[in-house]
């Protein structure tokens, strides 16, 4: 099983930083149920901008955790820009 952190940019511009199991039913509920992110709920739509994948749940964990907290909004900004080039 592949396990995936992934961002996901609001309509309001803020961003939004996950972990998941299933990147398109996590993305499908944050824009359309309560199950998604209390976050995104008065933010939809959340566009999905970014996706990382790991073998295990404690590296995208950490992952996550790192992208969260350790980088700023710049940071991850130049993460998004680095991945769809």
């Amino acid at each position: 099983m592949s396990h995936f952190v992934y961002i996901l940019r609001c309509r309001d511009g803020s961003l939004y930083t996950g972990y998941t199991t299933d990147v398109e039913r996590r993305v499908s509920e944050h824009n359309s149920s309560d199950l998604g992110a209390k976050f995104t709920r008065s933010r939809r739509p959340c566009s999905l901008v970014y996706t990382e994948e790991f073998q295990t749940r404690s590296e995208a964990m950490s992952r996550e955790y790192h992208i969260k907290h350790k980088l700023s909004k710049q940071e991850k900004e130049a993460l998004i820009s680095a991945y769809s080039s």
